[in-house]
């Protein structure tokens, strides 16, 4: 597997990391454990080293599962988790609160240190730079080696990086999501700060399996709420997958492959995480590093989605509020 730096921060991982939520909670039932832990090592079996999960998926079911699946191999991974999205009054970034969940991450990580900690979601009742010093100290006690943001926009960036440097943002991102381009992209890229986009392969949308049939059980699958997964709104997008299907056939590849490794062409600091919740995703999807787009690949599929009005917001409006642009 090839390995990519996040931005200037010396953190190295493999070209692709591994979405752990998909095991637990998001898009379905959770897999059983066994099955999870068996899917995280071949995950690491395969080259990959960069694992990501959050305290709020499952709630908390996801961190232990991942803890107990990379224990053996902790001083030859990346681990990255999130903090600040649940607690008994929601969001909640407050130092006091970081310096106990970390603890609780820990724990159920099984380790003593978190390779990166990311702010979940930021939280508009403390100051960025209340967090960022928090965080800095946590670096100083070696309890985690490097900070993040996720879903921040480019002045919170700025800001937060002035009090310590960030090693990474993880934002929404992908060929039919692609707000970060305007803002956060290039102040990362003028910081030194690494990319690392959550939702890929468009939370399943790009794979090409998902019809204006496909119903979404809203008891575990977060997409029953998303409006761009109405059946209208996956009908009006289906356009952008009947493209990904023409350049994967002329690649030898699939739609899948093809999304991916478009988002590796747009920067050598971007690291996406595909959730892989079944070992033949993983087979599936590494295939994108070594999968080739040409600067003429690269400006059709461009030329095509400007000619392509994606329908429907990303997410549903609880979470949206919880995003800067």
């Amino acid at each position: 597997m090839k390995k990519r730096k996040l931005g200037i921060s010396g953190l190295e991982v493999s070209a692709l990391g591994m979405g752990c939520m998909n095991l637990s909670f998001g898009t379905g039932k959770a897999v059983d454990i066994s099955d999870g832990v068996k899917t995280i090592r071949s995950g690491f079996e395969r080259g990959i080293n960069f694992f990501d999960t959050a305290e709020a998926y499952g709630p908390l079911t996801n961190e232990l599962l991942v803890g107990e699946a990379l224990q053996p191999f902790r001083k030859d991974v990346i681990i990255a988790t999130k903090f600040g999205m649940i607690s008994e009054t929601g969001i909640n970034s407050r130092p006091e609160h970081i310096r106990k969940v970390v603890e609780e991450s820990l724990t159920r990580l099984r380790t003593d240190y978190i390779d990166l900690y990311y702010q979940h979601r930021v939280d508009p009742n403390v100051p960025i730079e209340e967090v960022a010093g928090a965080l800095k100290d946590l670096i100083q006690q070696g309890k985690i080696r490097h900070y993040g943001l996720s879903e921040a926009g480019a002045d919170t960036i700025r800001r937060a990086n002035a009090i310590h440097p960030l090693a990474a943002v993880q934002n929404q991102y992908s060929i039919w999501t692609r707000e970060s381009e305007e803002k956060v992209l290039p102040v990362c890229e003028e910081l030194g700060i690494g990319f690392v986009p959550w939702g890929p392969l468009g939370t399943g949308f790009l794979a090409g399996n998902i019809t204006a049939d496909t119903k979404f059980d809203a008891a575990t699958d977060l997409r029953a709420n998303f409006p761009r997964f109405t059946s209208d709104a996956i009908k009006a997008n289906m356009p952008l997958v009947e493209m990904l299907r023409e350049i994967a056939a002329r690649k030898d590849a699939n739609p899948v492959q093809i999304a991916l490794a478009w988002l590796l062409a747009q920067k050598p600091w971007i690291v996406p995480i595909p959730g892989m919740d079944k070992v033949e995703y993983i087979d599936d999807n590494i295939k994108s590093v070594e999968l080739e787009l040409t600067s003429e690949d690269l400006k059709e599929i461009d030329k095509r989605l400007s000619e392509i009005n994606i329908q429907g917001a990303r997410l549903d409006s609880g979470l949206l509020g919880l995003s800067e642009e």
